[in-house]
């Protein structure tokens, strides 16, 4: 899928480095996968933060000679998609905001499901909107929270959230993290130099060199707490963990193996290139098509095309190159800009395709448009044949969790079958992998996933996001 659906947000904190805004710099280019409409930094020391963020890439908003001189030994960094809010300048993260505790910065990767509860409760009680993201929700509740602890505050903040977030806060005393009730989103923990850092995902680890210790549970709070001298010197950063919330059964989302997440990560000790994988070879043990090659959308859908060509013994091809100069396109916020990105991004290789029976293997079918301007661009290059083949099932229901797909009417298998779509793109044939496939393959290693996008049973429901089959007010 290079343009169907949005994800919503990479963080990276490092707590107890002395070149913690360096670290997390390379965190942030790792995770820009996650987002690309804006990017930032907070870093300082005890308390006394700066932050540099704006509109753009990584590279658009911050250079190597930037993070230079970004002195302190603590940081946290987001990359951002609007799944929640506009996108402007206002709604970039970190948030920074001064208490009377001291500052703090935050970031959030997730959705709220009932933050348009608690922003009106907030308002009425006084509070002061610069934005319009549900992470700014967050931060207001900390701020007006009357504990004198900060680690009693943030999780008396966290009882108060319901839906999905990931988060990474700045304190004066080091670096709390946690994770939702149900976890779905990833956050991991690693260890470089004595000081510890919070991931997205491992491959943000894997770039600055650290350890990984441990992916975090879900309802799970950690803190990287920072003992300073009279002199304001480290002299000593621990790792706490602690029950934030009662445990739920786990919902991963499952789209962080089938889309999101970097192929190089591994989430809960599972490889997300070789889970693909496992999905390309189920989908074609569904059944063979004669073709003369497989083909897959870059970059998410490489790893389950590479596997359905092993395990249907056709031969597997580049097809498509990619033009990586511009950013992933299904970022881009309207469905214009998504149009015009694909054009840019991809072209076929006429020498490879021409006059050939091509399988051409995409990781998900949202709305459709992208899929038919792929199969149109291989045949005008001359394809012979094009057979399209899914490495999930039919998209059927809005995500409220983190992904921006809020409404039901733009996705094509909410309303039509899957001959209709196979007609509406184009193909010579289409297959789904089926749910029990999915489930099969994916949940050999994970304990629990969230299908709500496929089945409508959603595990968290709120007034402004009623739901489909089940889920929990």
């Amino acid at each position: 899928m290079i343009d169907e659906i949005h994800e919503e947000c990479g963080i990276f904190a490092v707590a107890g480095h002395p070149r913690a805004a360096e670290l997390c710099y390379y965190g942030l280019y790792a995770l820009q996968h996650r987002g690309q409409e804006s990017a930032g930094i907070a870093y300082g020391t005890g308390g006394k933060l700066k932050t540099k963020k704006g509109m753009g890439l990584v590279s658009d908003v911050l250079s190597g000679e930037d993070v230079k001189h970004m002195a302190g030994d603590v940081a946290v960094g987001h990359v951002r998609y609007s799944t929640a809010g506009e996108s402007r300048i206002e709604n970039a993260q970190p948030i920074t905001v001064n208490m009377w505790r001291g500052q703090c910065s935050l970031a959030h990767n997730g959705n709220l499901v009932n933050a348009t509860e608690l922003r009106e409760s907030l308002e009425r009680e006084g509070s002061i909107f610069h934005a319009t993201s549900d992470s700014e929700v967050v931060a207001h509740l900390l701020a007006r929270s009357k504990e004198a602890n900060i680690v009693a505050a943030f999780k008396e903040v966290l009882e108060k959230l319901e839906g999905a977030y990931a988060l990474a806060l700045v304190t004066p005393e080091g670096v709390l993290a946690a994770k939702d009730a149900r976890g779905f989103r990833p956050l991991c923990v690693g260890e470089l130099d004595g000081a510890y850092i919070f991931s997205s995902e491992t491959c943000g680890l894997d770039a600055v060199g650290a350890k990984f210790l441990r992916e975090m549970d879900a309802g799970e709070m950690a803190f990287a707490r920072i003992e300073r001298d009279a002199e304001g010197k480290i002299t000593s950063c621990a790792l706490e963990y602690s029950r934030a919330l009662p445990p739920k059964p786990q919902t991963l989302c499952v789209f962080e193996f089938i889309y999101f997440a970097r192929p190089d990560s591994d989430i809960y000790g599972q490889n997300v290139h070789a889970a693909r994988k496992a999905l390309g070879r189920r989908l074609a043990q569904k059944g063979s098509v004669e073709a003369d090659l497989v083909t897959g959308v870059p970059d998410s859908s490489l790893s389950a095309a590479a596997g359905y060509a092993e395990e249907a013994g056709i031969p597997y091809e580049t097809g498509l190159v990619k033009n990586r100069y511009i950013g992933r396109t299904f970022i881009a916020p309207e469905q214009s800009l998504r149009e015009l990105g694909v054009k840019l991004k991809l072209n076929p290789l006429k020498s490879l395709v021409e006059g050939k029976r091509v399988v051409l293997v995409d990781d998900s079918i949202v709305r459709g448009t992208t899929c038919r301007y792929i199969v149109g661009l291989l045949r005008s290059a001359g394809a012979k044949e094009v057979h399209v083949r899914i490495s999930s099932p039919p998209y059927r229901f809005p995500c409220y969790y983190g992904i921006d797909t809020s409404s039901k009417g733009e996705l094509a298998a909410s309303s039509q079958s899957v001959e209709e779509i196979r007609e509406a793109i184009g193909a010579d044939s289409l297959v789904f992998l089926d749910m029990s496939d999915l489930k099969e393959v994916l949940g050999k290693g994970i304990s629990g996933f969230c299908y709500s996008c496929f089945d409508g049973n959603y595990p968290v429901v709120s007034r402004t996001h009623p739901a489909k089959g089940g889920g929990e007010a």
